[in-house]
């Protein structure tokens, strides 16, 4: 039930960025217009480095060995944390938020078939996902990876991963629009 909708717009995600950003050299895509602005392959690892994080946060879940905080049994903190996070990472929000340093893509341009590896981490977010239907029908609460004090349910979570995606492609899709000669 849940994961279907999940994994649905997750494939869609997965082929707008394939489609946007597939044709693109590997110059073009670790292109910046300024110091100050990731490029288009920056955004993509930060998403692997985010959705990742919440790998290993799922797993102790699921072997029963997620060490919930005091404000896991606050049904009203839990919903409040999953409604405010999943708000600041809304494609629509125009506040720039700071990102933690666990998530701050490297400065490496080197970095070579980032497009590639996203498509491959996407499909490993998509197991993820498949494989949490019964920790999604139980309510679960996660504690964010990057705060253990801040928890949400699971469905946020995924919620919170596939509004962020969405919210960095319309970013790198912005660097499309500068004149090649400034990226």
């Amino acid at each position: 039930m849940y994961t279907q909708e999940f994994t649905h717009r997750l494939d869609e995600l997965t082929h707008k960025f394939k489609k946007t950003f597939g044709e693109l050299s590997e110059s073009q895509i670790h292109r910046k217009p300024d110091a100050e602005t990731w490029s288009i392959a920056q955004n993509l690892e930060h998403l692997i480095l985010i959705n990742e994080s919440y790998f290993p946060v799922i797993d102790r879940l699921r072997n029963k060995n997620h060490k919930k905080p005091f404000t896991a049994k606050l049904g009203f903190l839990v919903n409040f944390f999953g409604k405010v996070i999943l708000k600041s990472v809304q494609p629509d929000t125009s506040k720039k938020t700071k990102t933690f340093s666990i998530w701050k893509p490297s400065e490496n341009t080197a970095s070579e078939d980032i497009l590639k590896r996203f498509i491959e981490h996407q499909e490993k977010l998509k197991e993820k996902i498949l494989d949490s239907e019964d920790l999604l029908e139980q309510n679960a609460v996660i504690s964010s990876p990057a705060n253990p004090k801040i928890v949400y349910k699971l469905d946020a979570a995924f919620k919170i991963i596939l509004a962020h995606e969405e919210r960095h492609l319309q970013q790198a899709k912005k660097l499309l629009e500068f004149p090649q000669s400034n990226l």
